[in-house]
């Protein structure tokens, strides 16, 4: 079982790699990544108290897919984003991998996601304001991006 000791934490150099596609021949392990990354993400809910999405790489997967838990599971493998919004918004961002630090950052407002689902179904998601924001974190962590390398300034984190 798989607990927030689990998650990679700030300055672990896995965080900062791109990761790889899911190819067709590792789809059947996909479910089993999912689940770990439930999870993790569950213990940090109960710890924390917060936790909407999870990047297989906060776990050390390197492979391009992440979690979201919001009124329903949704499983995003290969993701790719389209459509971003000239309109941004800012936000104090939280994340998994360092839970008591807070960084204000921009996102952009509304996106288009498109990926393949766990039954290997092509879909494409049309989304704005708090989903556009967490699936653009979630994202970032595919391509070794933190949220603290996208702080607005120098006065863009605060502790909880």
């Amino acid at each position: 079982m798989k607990t927030i000791n689990d998650i990679l934490k700030l300055g672990d150099p896995r965080l900062y790699e791109v990761c790889k596609p899911v190819v067709k021949s590792e789809l059947p392990q996909v479910l089993d990544w999912v689940n770990q990354l439930h999870e993790a993400m569950e213990d940090i809910r109960k710890v924390y108290g917060f936790g909407r999405g999870i990047a297989a790489p906060q776990l050390g997967i390197m492979k391009r897919l992440f979690y979201l838990n919001l009124d329903k599971p949704y499983i995003i493998i290969n993701p790719v984003l389209q459509d971003l919004s000239v309109e941004k918004f800012e936000l104090w961002d939280d994340c998994m991998s360092f839970p008591n630090l807070l960084v204000k950052v921009n996102r952009h407002q509304s996106l288009t996601l498109s990926y393949v689902d766990e039954n290997r179904e092509k879909q494409v998601w049309k989304v704005e304001g708090a989903i556009s924001e967490l699936i653009q974190h979630e994202y970032d962590h595919l391509d070794g991006v933190l949220c603290t390398m996208r702080a607005i300034n120098d006065k863009s984190y605060k502790w909880r």
